[in-house]
């Protein structure tokens, strides 16, 4: 049945357990006229011959509803984070790929350890359904909507949902996203960053939101 399955895991010879949240998926082929079961999502653009090695339709859609959505899909990102922003009743659905999880907590635990506190990133823009990226006048195969992408920014110290001020300087502007960027980039070049290589950018305070860079796993070195 669709939904999600908490599943205890116990080494019978240690002892020791760990648990594992196991989400059945509503499949892609559900998707019917721009909807799931209600909830809107739109069309998926046709993906181009040239681009079928790194883009793919998603294999299915995690269902979100009220009681579900603050699990924790990694030890320090929740379902709730990758939601798409545009208003709409549960329940809901997101695409999300392992890869990016993963690439998350690596950056997590990297940052940490320059020096830079937080228990998770704030996630400005995980998960968008092409309807919600179409709105924006956003790319037509915006990696958004493969679920394997993320516009992301510290906020730890206080935690208000502005990026903290990284560099220290009394001001939150684009220098704090640079920053972030800068110690992504020098992680690229290790030889365990292989797996996650992909695009990055950043981007400056605006009206509506605060400085914060982009990444994803599109599997090339993507920089704009």
């Amino acid at each position: 049945e669709i939904g999600n399955y908490r599943i205890q895991i116990l080494d019978e010879r240690t002892k020791e357990s760990i648990r594992v949240n196991l989400f059945v998926m509503e499949p892609f082929s559900s998707l019917k006229n721009g909807y799931l079961n209600g909830y809107k999502i739109g069309y998926y653009p046709r993906i181009p011959v040239s681009k079928s090695e790194n883009y793919q339709l998603p294999r299915g859609f995690i269902k979100v509803t009220r009681q579900n959505k603050d699990v924790f899909l990694t030890p320090h990102f929740k379902l709730s984070q990758f939601i798409c922003k545009h208003p709409s009743n549960y329940p809901k659905y997101v695409v999300m790929r392992g890869l990016l999880l993963d690439k998350l907590e690596y950056l997590l635990l990297k940052i940490n350890q320059k020096g830079i506190r937080a228990d998770t990133f704030h996630i400005m823009s995980g998960y968008r359904t092409p309807f919600y990226n179409s709105s924006l006048g956003n790319v037509k195969l915006s990696r958004h909507i493969f679920g394997d992408a993320a516009d992301i920014y510290i906020d730890a110290h206080p935690k208000d949902g502005h990026m903290d001020d990284l560099n220290g300087d009394g001001q939150i502007n684009l220098r704090d996203a640079d920053l972030l960027y800068n110690a992504v980039e020098e992680f690229t070049e290790r030889r365990e960053y292989e797996e996650y290589i992909g695009g990055l950018s950043s981007y400056r305070k605006t009206s509506s939101h605060s400085p914060f860079i982009h990444i994803d796993t599109r599997g090339d070195r993507t920089r704009w």
